[in-house]
């Protein structure tokens, strides 16, 4: 039997009530997300930000928790704490006093289906007029050139200016994905990026990732976010990479070859890669690619995004 949507959600008795035309951010933890630039852009923006719970999943209906098992504080003699999982819609206000809703917490391991229909249902009571999703792709580029982005939409004007990265592409799926493309039959506006992320750091956290993203999502939907926290992380994190690069001769050969690769794609031209088909990666290397990140992700590759 069929679930309501409406049951997989609660909005807060609470919540103010909402302006019209509402933009949207949403990210999930689960997926591919070189960099922690999702992660780490989610995470800025709820601590530089105020924000308000506007609606609350069910996560006990979508978290298999004995495979994302949630850590739990022992003191002495007693249990004092748990990291309940959750997944949350706030209300944000940019700088501007812009208002805005940011879901965010753990991809579902479950009932998929039915959790996009809710987004969805829930994005239509919360007069949502634009979705955004946000996260980092490992690529072979060096983190001495400014980082690429990719863009994808359910509108092709959402995303002008962007550059596609391959013809045709087939990755392991995610609920993140899903959402835009059922809000795409539904007719309704959804983009989302993708930000490149050098391979050698997509275990690590690489604030500048988060920063690209952050500037891909003001110029979709007109926010004015704050970036010093960020910019402050990537200063300190890109003099850290810079002295183990300089630290290490293999390592700075291999940053130099990937400096001349991506100098000779782009020369002459504004986007990386762009029309360079016979050097640009496969759409079976990028898959594999994606798929062995997943693979480290899940059981425990060289490093996690908080090493």
């Amino acid at each position: 039997m069929a679930r309501d949507p409406g049951d997989l959600y609660e909005v807060s008795p609470d919540a103010p009530e909402l302006a019209s035309d509402l933009v949207m951010l949403y990210y999930l933890d689960g997926f591919v997300d070189a960099g922690a630039a999702g992660r780490l852009l989610t995470s800025h923006l709820l601590s530089s930000l105020d924000h308000t719970e506007i609606a609350r999943f069910d996560v006990d209906s979508l978290i298999d928790y004995r495979s994302r098992r949630p850590a739990m504080i022992f003191t002495k003699d007693h249990w004092e704490s748990v990291e309940a999982p959750e997944i949350t819609v706030h209300l944000l206000r940019d700088t501007d006093e812009t208002p805005f809703l940011l879901l965010n917490g753990l991809e579902p391991d479950r009932d998929w289906e039915a959790f996009t229909k809710a987004v969805l249902a829930l994005s239509a009571r919360l007069n949502v007029r634009l979705m955004v999703s946000f996260h980092g792709i490992p690529m072979g580029v060096p983190h001495t050139r400014p980082l690429g982005i990719t863009g994808h939409a359910t509108q092709p004007e959402l995303i002008d200016g962007y550059q596609p990265l391959v013809d045709r592409l087939q990755v392991p799926g995610s609920a993140s994905a899903l959402i835009e493309f059922r809000m795409g039959e539904a007719g309704k506006a959804a983009v989302g990026f993708a930000v490149h992320v050098p391979h050698y750091l997509a275990h690590a956290s690489y604030p500048a990732a988060a920063i690209t993203l952050l500037a891909a999502v003001e110029r979709a939907t007109g926010l004015n976010l704050p970036a010093e926290a960020l910019s402050e992380a990537a200063q300190l994190t890109d003099a850290e990479i810079a002295r183990q690069v300089e630290g290490s001769d293999e390592v700075t050969e291999v940053v130099r070859s990937l400096e001349e690769q991506y100098d000779a794609l782009n020369a002459n031209r504004p986007g990386l890669l762009a029309d360079q088909a016979e050097n640009m990666p496969t759409a079976d290397e990028l898959g594999a690619q994606f798929e062995r990140f997943l693979a480290e992700q899940q059981f425990g590759g060289e490093g996690t995004p908080e090493s």
